[in-house]
């Protein structure tokens, strides 16, 4: 396990081949368990970085009500999109008499594990939250649902969790992109994604393959690449610029890769989008900044927001049913500029 792994009392049941009612009871130095065990399972815990939940503890031991307080968990608020999804957060929730408590993630499973304890130890109503990327262990969100916290997931939802959710299109977003750039004439089409145990990741690789599929190309694996963010993407384009049958064109699963990309065609002399197209997703600022202005996938980060606000305050309210999984999808538009060819005259983009 590396530093930043959070293991839980079943992680040291399992590991021990005892209960976790065991596990439990040496942790809270229970007369039940004999000493020697009690110190063989509290020094097992300790070198494994074990924290023990006291959030559950305290709270079922309160009567102090949630106030009108709304966590959500940011990846990393730097990015466009997830500034956006704040922003429809915020607007929503204070429309309604709401506040908003921020934390960001950073893309670590602990500090993920870390805001949940500490939004519910600030009594918030209810909690919206996208995945870190890192995150596959999800028992802190089924703590949460044990404990009646509202929860809504965005963008990067949990399957394992039976929660509400608001999930932009990415399948048919990044369908209709390829199938865009399909139209325009390009044939070697490139695909810059994100891990593959991602939901999102998984939607927009399944989108570009079908697209590919559906117009009679062939879906070239040497053509894949698992690259979001744009120092990396500067690092590996000249690698696929440098093959002999090249790609003329790529997708990125975001604009900060997007503009790694052109960065790097760019400096392989390559005319954009003459000689390589570049298609991005998110529609940020940097889409318009750079040069040439960026063709993207608006996935309109503000609505997100607004409805993952909607539904939690409405569960919290009790408008919705809290034991009911509300789903919300969020359609996203193409935005055609320069990276990429105009479309045959009469064709139109969707």
């Amino acid at each position: 396990m590396n530093e930043h792994t959070v293991i839980t009392m079943k992680d040291i049941a399992a590991a021990l081949g005892i209960s976790i009612a065991t596990v439990s009871r040496a942790l809270n130095n229970s007369p039940s368990i004999s000493r020697e065990r009690r110190e063989m399972i509290q020094q097992y815990a300790r070198e494994h970085n074990f924290t023990p939940n006291i959030l559950a503890k305290d709270l079922r031991n309160t009567k102090v009500k949630p106030q009108k307080i709304i966590g959500i968990i940011l990846p990393e608020v730097i990015h466009f999109y997830f500034a956006s999804v704040l922003d429809g957060v915020e607007k929503e929730a204070r429309r309604r008499g709401y506040r908003v408590l921020i934390g960001q993630s950073h893309e670590r499973h602990d500090l993920e594990v870390e805001l949940c304890q500490s939004f519910c130890e600030s009594r918030v109503c209810g909690i919206i939250v996208s995945l870190a990327k890192d995150t596959k262990n999800y028992e802190h969100f089924t703590e949460l649902q044990r404990l009646g916290v509202p929860l809504v997931f965005y963008d990067r939802i949990c399957h394992g969790i039976n929660a509400s959710r608001v999930v932009v299109d990415d399948y048919h977003g990044v369908h209709n992109a390829v199938t865009y750039l399909i139209k325009t004439g390009c044939r070697r089409i490139a695909f810059f994604g994100s891990p593959m145990h991602l939901e999102i990741s998984k939607n927009r690789h399944n989108g570009y393959k079908d697209a590919l599929l559906e117009h009679g190309l062939h879906y070239d694996e040497s053509l894949i690449r698992i690259c979001d963010n744009r120092d990396d993407a500067e690092a590996i384009t000249p690698e696929l610029l440098d093959m002999e049958n090249r790609p003329d064109a790529f997708f990125a699963i975001n604009d900060d890769t997007a503009i790694g990309i052109l960065r790097a065609v760019k400096r392989k002399k390559l005319r954009v989008p003459d000689d390589v197209s570049i298609f991005g997703f998110s529609d940020g600022f940097r889409s318009r900044a750079s040069d040439p202005q960026l063709t993207s996938v608006n996935q309109r980060g503000q609505d997100v927001g607004r409805e993952a606000a909607d539904i939690l305050i409405k569960e919290v309210e009790g408008i919705l049913p809290a034991d009911k999984v509300n789903k919300r999808i969020i359609r996203t538009e193409l935005v055609i500029r320069e990276t990429t060819r105009r479309l045959p005259e009469g064709d139109k983009a969707k």
